[in-house]
């Protein structure tokens, strides 16, 4: 019998706005399974690749941790381990893997990577960061607003920072959760320009932190360096003087406005010391949310694959 073609998660928009909600709304059932010590073992005998071109913490303890709560295994692969590290084409190793695991996540640099790898994969595949987008946070910053505050439609969310993977991945979101979506960055550091033009009914582009935050309901920002830029801090320091998130300027948000940050942060530079340990400040549920978020993600795209 023929295979259906997988779906794939590789921004935000390769869902419907109903899947990506009902996606958030099964990981708090998840959440809530894992709490009363129920993981259902929905992933047994099932092998997910990990495939890291880049550094990971949350990342990778998120999905390995997930894969086996729930009955599965997971395989680390770094471009040490592989043929891809050696220059074996991606189309190649797609080929390869995909007949051989169940699922296959990537953690690479240029976006294109990911969505070759895609285009020739018989499994699904996850994007789990690329230099322009990081889906995967935006699923457990939806599903952590969501737990403390309801539904994100609607709302005013403002970004603080660098117009990098994260501001991109929530200029999706603010497209398929129907959020407004406030954006300030120094100048030269904006998101790219196609995207804000396809966005601009969601999206105000702002000329102060200050204006950026001013009633907003959630305040998000990320570090000014990512990983790659390391050569830049010193620069991008100076240039992003002023755009720390720190208690006075979270002062003009809403009185219940939260905090995000995707971490790793650099307190006293994009975030104050004091914000990070603040109540408003969720980052640390925000954070164990990637490891629910991703367990609803891959129990749909399995069940997608075999339907």
């Amino acid at each position: 019998m023929a295979q259906n073609k997988p779906r794939h998660f590789l921004t935000l928009l390769d869902l419907s706005p109903a899947e990506l909600q009902a996606l958030i709304t099964r990981a708090t059932e998840l959440k809530t399974l894992q709490a009363q010590g129920k993981n259902p073992a929905l992933f047994e005998n099932k092998v997910l690749g990990m495939i890291f071109e880049k550094s990971s913490t949350r990342t990778r303890v998120s999905f390995e941790a997930g894969m086996a709560q729930m009955g599965g295994h997971a395989l680390f692969l770094s471009p040490r381990d592989t043929q891809l590290g050696r220059g074996e084409p991606i189309e190649d190793s797609a080929r390869v893997l995909s007949r051989m695991v169940d699922m296959v996540m990537i953690r690479t640099f240029a976006h294109e990577t990911v969505e070759r790898f895609a285009a020739y994969s018989k499994v699904p595949v996850i994007n789990a960061l690329t230099d322009e987008y990081h889906p995967c946070q935006l699923l457990a910053d939806i599903q952590t607003f969501t737990e403390h505050r309801g539904s994100i439609d609607g709302k005013a969310v403002a970004w603080v920072g660098d117009g990098n993977n994260m501001c991109q991945s929530y200029i999706n979101a603010a497209r398929q959760w129907n959020f407004e979506l406030r954006i300030v960055c120094p100048p030269g550091f904006e998101p790219r320009a196609d995207l804000l033009e396809r966005n601009r009914d969601r999206i105000k582009l702002c000329k102060t932190p200050k204006e950026a935050v001013q009633d907003s309901d959630l305040v998000v920002t990320d570090t000014w360096a990512s990983m790659g830029q390391e050569d830049e801090k010193k620069l991008r320091e100076q240039a992003f003087a002023g755009y720390q998130v720190n208690a006075e300027l979270m002062s003009h948000a809403r009185s219940d406005a939260l905090f995000m940050h995707c971490l790793p942060a650099y307190r006293g530079k994009e975030v104050s010391t004091e914000l990070m340990d603040a109540p408003n400040a969720v980052i640390w549920e925000e954070a164990e949310n990637r490891l629910h978020a991703q367990k609803a993600l891959i129990e749909f795209l399995f069940t997608h694959h075999q339907a």
